[in-house]
């Protein structure tokens, strides 16, 4: 018997920017496309000074990816946003086909890609459960035969008549996962699942994987917290604009990853100032992650507060420089709260050559989650951006407040 469940070889995925979709649509998607096309020949027309057909452009979102899983073992995938990730996941699952490569499953493959999919969201919470269970090839009498463990296990068995329509994230994920979990696949692909959810579901989740795993299930997640990748996985892989970068001992890769990720200029920055922070004309060149008592820190508790000393150079004496501190949720990259130095009436003056500023934020009430740090300088009237670098992560601890609770909590006075 071959020992490897999962074996991919030279995998490529290459999407047409700008071509033409053929097939049915809406009304609305059709003016919205319209729009669209106008503006990118308007664009076309003023950058390239010719007028007419837009040529499309290749985005190999997979180049030559190579690697394979053992039977019943636990990878996880890390890398930035469109590094390829949730694509190799959709071509293993047979959602996509791949541009050229190939592709060797071995076993039963269940998937739990994003949230909702293969949900209707007019039918109730029962009748998605048979038609989940159906679309990921389990067949009626097995669902019925799982049906009470699968509304126990998401936790929503009063809501399980209501349409889904009316569910929040945090319950389509927990009865998607639910029914993914009893699948008894020998394949499992997790695509950011654990991100949803309270913490007691995560890590619930968790535990059933790692139950899964124990019966030799192959487990492939993809996720961007760390904490879940080292404490479910043995194996990383980790990529990067669509190639394998390394492939190892978790502890290794992801040291390797979060070491390449910090400092680098942040993705929707690169269009106007480039990739490369050392061109900048200040730029950050460290940072330290500190608790209120100055000791180096990396989970805090809900209400406690942060130290954060950025070293920066200036390569040009750079007058009343904004330095820009933003936090950001990990699994989405949703801003949650900024601290600029302008804002808050600390004047800089003009810096030049190598330096440092700390910051000490006031008591943190974001809920329990991960999140980015990300380092901005700008001009005073944040009209010039010189720089946009990503930092250090942190994680934030509590045992009640939880993602579903929203970004942050302040308590609130009652009578």
């Amino acid at each position: 018997m071959n020992p490897n469940a999962i074996q991919i070889e030279n995998l490529s995925k290459r999407f047409r920017l700008g071509e033409s979709r053929r097939g049915y649509g809406n009304l609305r998607e059709a003016m919205v496309n319209s729009a669209k096309h106008v503006l990118r020949k308007v664009r076309h027309a003023a950058t390239s000074g010719r007028s007419g057909p837009i040529p499309p452009t290749d985005l190999w979102a997979l180049k030559d990816v190579s690697f394979s899983v053992r039977r019943g073992e636990s990878v996880g995938i890390i890398g930035r946003n469109g590094a390829g990730k949730s694509t190799l996941l959709k071509i293993l699952s047979r959602i996509t086909p791949p541009t050229s490569g190939e592709v060797i499953l071995r076993g039963r493959v269940g998937s739990l890609l994003e949230v909702g999919t293969g949900f209707h969201p007019e039918l109730t919470g029962r009748e998605n459960v048979y038609l989940n269970g159906a679309i990921i090839g389990m067949g009626r009498r097995e669902i019925s035969a799982k049906f009470d463990d699968i509304v126990d296990f998401s936790e929503i068995r009063e809501f399980i008549d209501t349409p889904v329509k009316r569910y929040s994230s945090g319950m389509y994920v927990r009865l998607a996962f639910a029914v993914a979990a009893h699948l008894e696949p020998d394949i499992l692909l997790l695509d950011e699942v654990l991100a949803v959810g309270d913490l007691a579901f995560q890590r619930k989740c968790m535990e059933h994987a790692k139950r899964l795993a124990k019966r030799g299930v192959t487990l492939l997640l993809v996720s961007h917290n760390m904490f879940a990748i080292k404490s479910m996985c043995e194996r990383a892989v980790y990529m990067a604009r669509g190639q394998v970068v390394a492939d190892g001992p978790t502890d290794q890769v992801t040291h390797r990853y979060e070491t390449d990720s910090r400092l680098q200029m942040a993705a929707w920055a690169e269009g106007s100032i480039g990739s490369d922070p050392t061109k900048c004309p200040i730029r950050f060149t460290d940072v330290e992650v500190l608790d209120e008592s100055g000791a180096e820190s990396t989970m805090f508790d809900f209400g406690a507060r942060l130290r954060l000393r950025l070293h920066y150079h200036a390569s040009q004496p750079i007058v009343s420089p904004n330095f820009t501190v933003s936090l950001v949720r990990a699994s989405d990259e949703i801003a949650c709260c900024c601290y600029t130095t302008a804002t808050d009436g600390f004047h800089t003056g003009v810096v030049e050559g190598d330096g440092s500023i700390e910051l000490t934020t006031p008591p943190l009430k974001l809920v329990a989650d991960s999140y980015n740090i990300n380092l901005l300088a700008w001009d005073a009237t944040f009209e010039k951006l010189y720089c946009s670098q990503i930092g250090k992560s942190f994680h934030i601890k509590d045992p009640l407040l939880h993602p579903e609770f929203g970004i942050c909590h302040e308590p609130a006075e009652w009578a």
